[in-house]
């Protein structure tokens, strides 16, 4: 059911950890695999040819096709000819899986401009700068898919990663918006927010590092990467041999009727339990589906 045979994955960040385990799951099951890294140390600095050529040695020795890209998802230009790359050395581009990033960790009372900026441009602006050119390309061919690497950082919160936390809940707002618009093409957007022993969580994990490798997490990227998903606009939470959906859900909330005049503070406070309430949710979909929740209230008042 999950084959990738003659389609062509771009996976950036794949010189190692999540993205190494990725690229080398695709190509055992077929795919083309561009093996995207710049390289650089876990805050950012630095490059090297080493880790991507690693990893397309041991997709090629285990009898896959891939090759290594070497650009910054952190710069326009170059984060276009990652995509570039893969159609004149492949033909296309079928699967994205935006995984590169870095870490800088600090209070956030205490961040930096340079900490905040550098962060962002990996995580959030790079994941733009790839997908936007990938994005065409798999219009023009009506078919594409693109995993994004969220984190329960951004979704949850974590302690000292205000500028990781921000990337990744970008990256969600991202995912919404580009599955709506590519929908009609037969491209699907999902992403995950992977628990996984790397470089970026050494140390984290303690005792139970053995049960979080990231080959525990690739099979669920390979199927939100694959034909067989039909899926969109979902966030899984996945490591340690758990897969979960993580969603944002709408509430019924407290409604004030429009005869009984407008909304006050007063209504707000002596209402909290009712809006807070999480009686009656659904999932939205869309930003329109807000309306469809409000309209036939606002009808009937």
């Amino acid at each position: 059911m999950v084959d990738f045979s003659d389609r062509v994955a771009v996976i950036t960040g794949a010189g190692g950890g999540l993205g190494r385990s990725h690229a080398l799951l695709l190509a055992s099951l077929g795919a083309a695999v561009v093996v995207n890294d710049l390289g650089g140390s876990v805050g950012g600095d630095g490059s090297s040819h080493s880790a991507a050529d690693a990893v397309v040695a041991e997709i090629e020795a285990a009898g896959g096709t891939a090759v290594a890209d070497y650009n910054s998802v952190a710069a326009p230009e170059a984060a276009k000819a990652i995509i570039d790359h893969a159609i004149a050395e492949f033909g296309s581009v079928d699967v994205l899986i935006n995984n590169a990033g870095i870490l800088r960790d600090r209070t956030f009372v205490n961040m930096s401009v340079a900490e905040i900026h550098s962060v962002l441009d990996v995580h959030l602006r790079g994941a733009f700068y790839v997908t936007q050119p990938a994005l065409a390309h798999m219009k023009e061919r009506g078919y594409g898919r693109i995993v994004m690497t969220s984190s329960a950082s951004g979704i949850l919160g974590n302690f000292g990663q205000a500028n990781y936390g921000a990337a990744k809940m970008g990256l969600v707002g991202l995912m919404n918006v580009i599955a709506l618009e590519g929908a009609k093409y037969g491209i699907r957007v999902n992403a995950i927010a992977p628990i996984a022993s790397t470089r970026m969580t050494e140390g984290l994990l303690g005792e139970v590092l053995e049960y979080f490798q990231p080959e525990q997490v690739s099979p669920a990227v390979a199927y939100l990467a694959s034909e067989a998903c039909e899926l969109t606009s979902e966030v899984w939470s996945v490591g340690g041999g758990s897969v979960s959906r993580i969603f944002i859900a709408l509430a019924d909330g407290y409604f004030k009727y429009p005869k009984d005049g407008p909304l006050t503070v007063a209504d707000v406070v002596d209402n909290l339990g009712e809006i807070r309430s999480e009686d009656g949710y659904i999932v939205p979909y869309s930003s329109q589906d807000e309306f469809a929740k409000l309209g036939p209230k606002l009808l009937d008042g």
